[in-house]
């Protein structure tokens, strides 16, 4: 069974402060307190089949979210893993992803990484996911995939670049229209997943 690890977004903050800041001035509706699983992260294991275990782990304290911890929980799921596994990051998963892969020998064998929306670390706050160098990256990776929207309000496009210039083998997908990616379905990493 071909297996795929899908590491959702969250928020970092320099301090405790800025943290506290960020819950008294996000701007909010509705939709903001009501459950979303309609996003298509959660739709992935559906729309790829049944030949397909999709890993989703729900990484520790996303709203203030810490490398560190982050690290610990990623690395409990190791056991459960095959070679030839995908991964898949979205918004601070992708930049979490890109600097685990930087700093650390991924047991397995990697198929395929997917970075959908991540920061590089330029106009974005990351706390303590900054990135370094990431050339190791392709080391470790077969094929490397990066997505990101020239209308994204939540990473702005301009992060892409960084990537683009660390990672100068990884094939990038540039969208037009799609924000930060809050659709229930994301055909395009399906297709890609499906045709490795």
């Amino acid at each position: 069974m071909k297996q795929v690890i899908v590491i959702h977004g969250g928020d970092s903050f320099d301090t405790h402060e800025d943290y506290l800041q960020s819950l008294k001035f996000w701007p909010v509706t509705l939709e903001t307190f009501l459950p979303r699983e309609n996003d298509w992260k959660w739709h992935l294991q559906g729309d790829l089949g049944a030949e397909y275990q999709v890993f989703l782990p729900q990484m520790p304290n996303k709203s203030n979210a810490r490398y560190s911890e982050w690290k610990i929980w990623f690395e409990r799921m190791f056991p459960f893993l095959n070679n030839e596994v995908i991964l898949v990051g979205h918004s601070m998963g992708g930049t979490f992803l890109a600097k685990y892969l930087s700093e650390n020998t991924f047991p397995k064998n990697i198929n395929l990484l997917i970075l959908t929306a991540p920061a590089h670390n330029q106009t974005r706050e990351v706390g303590d996911f900054i990135l370094g160098n990431l050339s190791s990256i392709s080391k470790q990776c077969k094929l490397v995939h990066i997505f990101h929207s020239q209308d994204d309000q939540v990473v702005p496009f301009s992060e892409l670049g960084g990537f683009q210039k660390e990672l100068p083998q990884a094939q990038t997908h540039i969208l037009e229209d799609r924000g930060h990616f809050p659709q229930e379905h994301f055909p395009e990493v399906v297709q890609l997943i499906k045709s490795v």
